[in-house]
């Protein structure tokens, strides 16, 4: 089976080729990404905008598209960056510029007011119709500085308690087999083998 992936960010597009492994599944980029005109995040959960997402960019092709919709959710923040959390600090802000402002906020909070969780929806759409839906999460805590090279966005600063090291400090495999995206992707899989 092949899927498309509505995303144009590489980091997210190594991590669902490896998550597809062995599945059977032939993971690519769409053909001229860059010059469809973008959909729009504006709803208010995570769900909404991969369905959206997957639903706009199925319109443009023959395959079936996957899409996620994933961020950081922050309870003492008010759920803050929530669905917010690529434009956190404004549009074309870099994750280190997110990374830094998310650390002002928190540079008071202590103890579990430092909990956070990151959460992923993954969603399947083909021809203008969405197929599928599914979702998980992940516990952990926002350290005080970055900590690793590895990963993409929060990731340097989200210590995953479970294994104590930040996702920027795990594999490409250990993130793999604990994260939120992993974890969603992986239900996907299951919907999709139960078709």
């Amino acid at each position: 089976m092949k899927l498309l992936l509505a995303s144009s960010n590489p980091g997210k597009l190594r991590e669902y080729r490896e998550l597809a492994g062995e599945s059977g599944i032939d993971l690519v980029g769409p053909p001229n990404f860059s010059e469809m005109e973008e959909f729009e995040e504006r709803a208010p959960t995570f769900a909404e905008n991969a369905a959206g997402k997957a639903q706009y960019y199925s319109r443009f092709t023959g395959e079936c598209v996957l899409a996620d919709d994933s961020g950081l959710v922050v309870p003492t923040l008010g759920g803050a960056p929530g669905v917010m959390s690529a434009r956190y600090a404004g549009v074309n802000a870099t994750d280190q510029d997110r990374i830094n402002k998310l650390l002002r906020e928190m540079k008071d909070k202590k103890g579990d007011e430092r909990r956070a969780k990151f959460v992923c929806v993954t969603a399947i759409a083909g021809q203008g119709r969405v197929l599928a839906v599914t979702s998980d999460f992940v516990q952990g805590v926002l350290t005080e500085a970055p900590r690793g090279a590895n990963g993409f966005g929060y990731d340097p600063i989200f210590l995953f308690t479970e294994l104590g090291r930040t996702y920027a400090e795990l594999t490409n495999q250990d993130k793999n087999l604990y994260s939120h995206r992993g974890k969603a992707f992986r239900s996907m899989l299951g919907v999709l083998a139960a078709q």
